[in-house]
């Protein structure tokens, strides 16, 4: 039986080469710039920054920015975020959002009428950890009179500016409309102060999209399956995000924001109207039937399964990948989406 799309929703969205370098990347080798990148609002005219953290991209800083483990690129800078970051990485983020605007939509509804042109301000958004930058480049494209400021770890696209999230937002204090995060959780070490600076950056009426994951699996029964250390037996995909899970707690990320964020938002007295969606996606298209939403769901999960096997090659287990494959093991992965907007 498929899930019908968006099901748990409280509203609905609008659809539509090997290398043993290893030098640690250091801050005092940057050449800060105060000319923004094409998408960015002109970094002279925000707030300090607590430390020189904003920096626009630069060939040697690309070179600078990452080191190689297993054949993979991953950012030299943070220890807390270990996901690869190279062109590999770059496609499977783009056929990711892919897979997101089909299943929740590209923006929540009331994003438009937050970025109409009212003659009283140049709006503005903010993409933390903008991975590839496709989603601020969307927006940069359709809302053309709005300034648009995407910021990550590493320079994995000319368009962003290096920006470690960790290190504050202070320097961004009143500055946007709208301020978007996507599957960031694994890199940030307090993500409830995170939500908190957020509500400073925004302007009165602004908005906050929020979409994370909880690292873990569930069976149809959507209960997390969740084995203990140690643990060594099927479902081997479970097993796998089940120590995944625990890595990324052990580096200091946030594997559990998304269970929070429902409460971390509604009880922060600066927003209100907040929706949360659920989104529950087969890990692999197990589902049995012909009918359109088996297709559509089927569809979403051949494209998450490969996400998976891409995002962590070689660290997926051959059992878990074999399991994926086979698509006969029904286990399902919970998205979950919150926005609310700032009182006025």
């Amino acid at each position: 039986m498929s899930p019908p799309r968006n099901s748990t929703s409280t509203d609905d969205a609008d659809s539509d080469c090997d290398s043993d370098h290893s030098t640690r990347m250091s801050l005092d080798s940057f050449t800060q710039n105060t000319a923004s990148s094409r998408t960015s609002v002109d970094v002279s005219m925000r707030s300090s920054s607590p430390t020189p953290s904003v920096y626009s991209v630069t060939s040697s800083l690309r070179a600078q920015a990452y080191i190689q483990e297993y054949g993979r690129d991953l950012n030299n800078y943070s220890d807390v975020y270990r996901l690869p970051a190279d062109e590999e990485e770059l496609q499977r983020l783009d056929n990711q959002y892919e897979m997101f605007c089909k299943a929740l939509g590209k923006y929540p509804p009331s994003l438009p009428a937050v970025l109409a042109d009212d003659g009283f301000e140049t709006k503005a958004v903010l993409d933390l950890g903008c991975g590839s930058g496709i989603w601020i480049m969307d927006v940069a494209r359709e809302f053309p009179h709005c300034s648009a400021v995407a910021v990550d770890l590493v320079p994995m696209q000319s368009m962003s500016e290096i920006d470690d999230i960790n290190l504050g937002l202070e320097h961004f204090y009143g500055d946007f409309n709208v301020v978007h995060a996507q599957l960031i959780s694994a890199g940030i070490r307090d993500y409830h102060a995170m939500i908190d600076q957020i509500s400073h950056v925004l302007r009165p009426g602004g908005l906050i999209d929020i979409t994370e994951y909880p690292f873990y699996f569930t069976g149809p029964d959507k209960k997390p399956i969740i084995k203990p250390k140690g643990t060594f037996e099927p479902p081997w995909t479970a097993l796998w995000m089940s120590y995944a899970n625990r890595a990324i707690s052990g580096r200091g990320g946030s594997s559990d924001a998304a269970l929070h964020l429902p409460d971390w938002i509604s009880s922060n007295p600066a927003f209100e109207d907040v929706v949360v969606r659920d989104l529950w996606m087969p890990a692999s298209p197990w589902l049995e039937g012909d009918d359109e939403d088996t297709i559509f769901w089927n569809g979403i999960a051949t494209t998450l399964r490969e996400d998976m096997k891409v995002s962590c090659r070689p660290q997926v287990i051959c059992a878990a990948c074999l399991e994926l494959d086979e698509a006969k093991t029904p286990l399902y992965a919970l998205i979950r989406n919150v926005y609310a907007r700032k009182r006025h």
